[in-house]
């Protein structure tokens, strides 16, 4: 890590510096807290309380914030909810983002179920790339883990992101103890016959850190054991893309594979990323409830941008999920907001 930058040397930068010396060039925008499914790791089983319509950020209001970001050097956007495909005119938004002087990069990250019918719009709107939520490959556990899910319109949906040219695309797979471990053969098979990126995630305490995350908690080094034991020949490999994966090749298969592994292996120290909530806050950290609302500042784009110094200001060297994991204390309080709240 980088010598301390204080806040004052950052505003005089005009770029987004940390006091560690990371460069944030990354914003993460959930554009709604509403979803369509109820994935086990995401919300409790009696679901969570959606905001009313008045309380999300208009369009006109996403935009400006971006602008401002754009100014201070973010290149890459993340669409997330929720579910970002079930907020009206979502194409509308893309196409205004993607127009913004300096935007560079923009994906989107769902769960598919509504993505059949919009994969040709958003394509054209400017999205290039698109991050596909599938935690299993059998329908009756599909439907189990996402209490409800419909599996064939998610594989729909992933088929015409491949007709629409998005690329590449990549399936995020949140591998849980006692639920979907017993598939990781079958998504490291799929990276071989089909050229997608399958990225395993760690699940993350967010928002809870009871029994029920401990117990299904599964570290991702049982991954690499899986490869080894299956007699796969991998080997490194660079993905597009903005995110923290530990990327491989298994010899010969038309994808690769990823590892996010936050709590087993935290990579904090290269963390490039802010987050932009559906109600207009700002998050330095996913895991931590420090967060600063935007909406506040108005039309007022200095204001905006002095809220982007002062999240940076305040954003700590890393977050403490491993010794939640353990039941150690921790330096600073966590979120209490869902992951669907944030916009992981």
């Amino acid at each position: 890590m980088g010598p301390l930058v204080s806040l004052s040397e950052n505003i005089g930068t005009g770029r987004l510096v940390d006091r560690f010396g990371r460069v944030h060039d990354y914003l993460r925008i959930s554009v709604t807290d509403r979803c369509n499914l109820r994935c086990l790791y995401c919300m409790p089983a009696e679901g969570v309380q959606f905001m009313d319509s008045g309380r999300l950020m208009t369009d006109e209001e996403i935009v400006r914030v971006v602008r401002v970001a754009a100014r201070l050097g973010v290149r890459r956007l993340r669409i997330t909810g929720g579910e970002p495909l079930v907020r009206p005119g979502i194409d509308r938004l893309i196409e205004a983002l993607g127009a913004i002087p300096g935007i560079e990069d923009m994906a989107m990250t769902t769960n598919g179920v509504l993505l059949a019918r919009r994969a040709e719009r958003l394509r054209r709107a400017g999205l290039r790339r698109i991050n596909i939520s599938i935690d299993s490959l059998r329908p009756d556990r599909f439907a189990v883990i996402t209490r409800g899910g419909d599996l064939s319109r998610v594989l729909e949906g992933l088929k015409a992101a491949e007709r629409a040219g998005m690329s590449p695309i990549k399936i995020n797979v949140v591998l849980l103890k006692g639920f979907n471990e017993d598939e990781i053969d079958d998504f490291l098979r799929l990276s071989i016959e089909k050229p997608y990126v399958v990225r395993f995630i760690e699940y993350m305490p967010i928002g809870h850190e009871d029994e029920t995350w401990k117990n299904a908690y599964l570290p991702l080094r049982r991954v690499l054991d899986r490869c080894e034991e299956l007699g796969y020949e991998i080997e490194p490999v660079q993905v597009p893309g903005n995110g923290p994966a530990e990327n491989w090749r298994i010899r010969g298969g038309l994808g690769a594979f990823g590892l996010i592994h936050p709590v087993s292996e935290h990579f904090c120290a290269a963390c490039n990323r802010l987050r932009l909530t559906a109600d207009g806050y700002l998050k330095p950290c996913l895991y931590w409830q420090e967060e600063f609302n935007v909406r506040r500042c108005g039309g007022d784009e200095k204001a905006i941008e002095e809220l982007f110094f002062r999240a940076l200001d305040i954003k700590p060297e890393r977050h403490e999920m491993a010794e939640a994991l353990e039941g150690k204390s921790r330096s600073h309080t966590p979120t209490v907001r869902r992951m669907s709240q944030i916009g992981g």
